[in-house]
């Protein structure tokens, strides 16, 4: 990985140790009860409380450009990650890929199915603290062989990292943590595709990080 900064480009040496899932991380309530209602739309009861945390194998981050998911039922969803290295907090982009199928009857289980890809280049967070809500975010699947718009808007609709982070444990993100921190509706509802692909946009110092990554869909035998 690597870290893009004011000063220049340097190598990001990180190996995630602890994978969080903030879910249900809406500072705009209309807007998480709308994703609310997606998803109980397929079946996913709603959450006990918001947001909620949920912990995955840390072995699941990943920076390739393809993955490999159980059946054709999975789907990605942009998110800001929250990187927490040497004692300072860094922010990227990543996708909470999951399996919808499972996510109807187990949502921990469902995030623990995928990997989740991220971006590999992050940014200080320090440099963006203080313009935080003017950060935008947007994702991109295929269909009929089309790029479509599948998600956009601004992170302010979502909690503020430092809030989501107060919210974890003992409010604190030891080094080696990855925090996923929430993401907002899809554009004509949930759905799947062989190809996601997301960015996030810095308008203050004109900078964005992208990536995308395909999806492999592996038959379920039994």
């Amino acid at each position: 990985m690597k870290c893009a900064s004011k000063d220049g480009v340097e190598l990001f040496v990180f190996t995630p140790e602890t994978l969080i899932i903030a879910g249900w991380a809406g500072r705009d309530k209309e807007a998480m009860e709308h994703h609310i209602q997606e998803l109980e739309a397929l079946g996913v009861a709603r959450p006990a409380q918001t947001p909620t945390y949920y912990r995955c194998s840390a072995s699941r981050v990943s920076t390739d450009d393809a993955i490999e998911a159980s059946g054709e039922a999975s789907s990605g969803e942009v998110e800001p990650v929250i990187f927490a290295h040497d004692g300072k907090l860094f922010v990227g982009l990543g996708s909470d890929h999951t399996d919808r199928e499972v996510e109807t009857y187990g949502v921990t289980v469902s995030k623990q199915m995928c990997d989740k890809p991220v971006a590999d280049t992050v940014w200080p967070f320090e440099e963006v603290a203080d313009h935080w809500d003017d950060l935008k975010i947007s994702s991109y699947i295929w269909e009929n062989g089309e790029k479509v718009l599948y998600q956009e808007g601004s992170v302010a609709g979502l909690l503020d990292p430092r809030d989501t982070i107060s919210g974890y444990e003992d409010g604190r993100l030891v080094d080696g943590s990855v925090l996923f921190c929430g993401t907002m509706p899809a554009i004509g509802g949930i759905r799947v595709s062989t190809r996601f692909q997301a960015e996030i946009e810095d308008p203050v110092l004109n900078r964005k990080i992208s990536f995308g990554y395909s999806i492999i869909s592996m038959p379920i035998a039994g």
